[in-house]
């Protein structure tokens, strides 16, 4: 009984001790660009960290209820078809971004108006929880003005 006692407490501080790994960036953001895609609005709320910011222009919204209305709702029936292209990422066990350049088509305001190009560069920020859960802590755009789809 000793023995099986040591064994236990050593397992159990092994486990204590393991290493844990890096977030999976490219499948986090292609989660998340996927709910995008899908037009699925409270996938991406769930994936928005409680205190999130996100920053694009002169625009900053802090706190998911703000960047869920402002950013999420209000942009994503304006979208269709966002791709990136990834220039720089990097991830450890607490942290993980991904950074680089997006387009993405833009739907005309009004019926006899064109649809538009959106370009510009992103950099998505991911932080672990306390609940081990994977959250979109910040997120940066920097857009080049809208131009005419060809």
């Amino acid at each position: 009984m000793k023995s099986f006692i040591i064994v236990l407490l050593a397992g159990m501080l092994a486990m204590g001790c393991q290493k844990e790994e890096p977030a999976n960036i490219r499948d986090l953001n292609q989660q998340f660009i996927g709910a995008w895609n899908s037009k699925d609005a409270d996938k991406i709320i769930t994936f928005l960290a409680d205190d999130v910011q996100f920053v694009q222009g002169s625009a900053h919204y802090t706190g998911k209820n703000e960047v869920s209305t402002k950013w999420v709702k209000e942009t994503l029936p304006t979208l269709r078809d966002l791709k990136t292209n990834v220039v720089s990422s990097g991830a450890d066990a607490t942290m993980a971004y991904e950074a680089g350049t997006f387009s993405v088509d833009v739907l005309p305001e009004r019926n006899n108006e064109p649809e538009g190009i959106g370009e510009g560069n992103f950099m998505l920020l991911w932080k672990k929880g306390q609940d081990k859960q994977w959250k979109l802590s910040y997120a940066q755009l920097e857009d080049l003005p809208v131009r005419v789809k060809q």
